[in-house]
Order: C-alpha cells, then structure tokens, then sequence
C-alpha cells in the first residue's frame, strides 16, 4: 500500500473516532502513533494530531500534556520551531496552558495538584542576567495563577525542575517548549508515557513515543506506552462517568 494511501487511511481513522466520540457512540479515544511527515503526503494541515483534534472538536486551545509513573508535563508550546515557540509565549497562554493542567489533574483525581513552572531562558534568566522573560513574564502570571487557587510556583530551572518532581514536589510540571518537557519524560518512562490532549470534553490518549518504522517487523517493538495509554484513558473515562452520575 502507498504511503499517501495508508496516511489517508490513519487520517480518516482519527477521523471517525473524534465522530464516535461527538455522536456520544464512546467515550475517549486511543491512537497508535502517527507519522506526521507521511500524514503530509495525503494533505494533512496540522503540526500534530493533538491540532488536528482540536480543530475536529472545536476546541479553540488545547495543550499536550505528557504523562508517565512518575511526572505530568504540559507545554505552553509544542510542534513549531524553537524561535516560533519563544515568539508565541506571553502571559495568557501561559496562564491558560496552567489551568488546563490543573484542570487535567483534577479530571484525574488528584484532589491538590501541585505545579512547578519552567522558565525560559538558562537558570530560569539568572535574576535578568540571561534574560528579562521570568521576571516581566512568567512570575508575575504564576503568581496570579496562584492567586486563584492554583497551587503552582515557578519559574524554576528546566535543568532542576524535574529533580524536585521526581523528588514528589510536584504533581505536573509546566514546560515552555517541546523539549523542554519531552527529554526528561521519554528519559525516566519512554516505554510508558502517555500522551492526553488536556482541554478536550472527551478523552484521547496516545503513546507518547514515535511510530519507528526503522525497527518494523524486526521483533523488538515494546507495546508498554500503547498499554498505558488504554489504561489511561479507560480511568480518565470512569472517572468522568461516576462524575457525571454523583452530579445527577
């Protein structure tokens, strides 16, 4: 099967999974990997396909929100270059992309969700020594967050962040950038982590590893994220079903 052929195939998929979902046939999603670069090849628009939810559900903003045993991440940006990503990060996305983690938390049920929020910019800018963005930006939005009731603090080191949340400081961590969040989830859960697009009435999970056609048909593909992810969305959907029937 050609490449545009099968890319049509997944997109269609996904497709008429959000459908099921919007019709109320089911309650949360689960997908496979995509390879986006072959999605390309059939016309796909979207960076990924937690874009491409969005724009199927009519959800205005969304965050990715990477989970594993031990850490939560969400990013304030994801699948755009790292100049594009420092150039969209202002204050109400990030406050946005706070609450929809705290949000996804909650949905969870973790009652008290504690969040640590990066900075941008080495040493979360040194006091303004590498840059002004903590200070002008990012502090002053943490703070009001937590003003609302937001247990989040920050902006903390990205090289330190994480040592604090494994420690259990945390509950999620709040990244600025796509690797910023990505490198210290695949390092401590890759074959685990999971992928929720936070921001969505429904569920979606999915891997939150690459499709690696490099290592098809070899035998030694794990199917360990692909597991978590069933589970993942198996609890987030029982636990908005008993919410759902305590609320009536």
């Amino acid at each position: 099967m050609a490449s545009e052929v099968r890319a049509k195939v997944v997109i269609e998929a996904i497709n008429q999974a959000v459908a099921s979902t919007l019709s109320g046939s089911c309650r949360g999603v689960v997908t496979a990997p995509i390879h986006k670069a072959a999605l390309y090849t059939a016309g796909f628009k979207f960076p990924g396909h937690t874009e491409l939810l969005a724009s199927l559900t009519r959800t205005p903003e969304v965050s990715m929100l990477l989970v594993t045993p031990k850490l939560r991440v969400v990013h304030v940006t994801t699948h755009i270059g790292l100049l594009d990503a420092v150039a969209k990060i202002e204050p109400g996305l990030v406050e946005r992309t706070i609450r929809r983690g705290y949000t996804a938390m909650l949905d969870a049920g973790i009652t008290k969700p504690r969040i640590g929020v990066c900075g941008i910019n080495p040493h979360a800018g040194e006091n303004g020594l590498f840059g002004r963005d903590e200070i002008e930006m990012i502090r002053p939005t943490v703070e009001a967050a937590a003003k609302t009731g937001i247990a989040c603090t920050g902006p903390f080191p990205a090289d330190t962040v994480y040592i604090r949340a494994f420690a259990g400081e945390f509950d999620s961590v709040v990244a600025m950038y796509h690797d910023q969040g990505q490198i210290a989830t695949k390092l401590r859960g890759f074959n685990r982590g999971v992928t929720v697009t936070a921001g969505l009435e429904t569920v979606f999970t999915t891997p939150s590893h690459g499709t690696a056609f490099d290592i098809v048909g070899t035998g030694v593909a794990k199917t360990g994220a692909l597991e978590s992810a069933v589970r993942l969305a198996a609890q987030l959907v029982s636990i908005k079903v008993k919410e759902a029937a305590h609320a009536n």
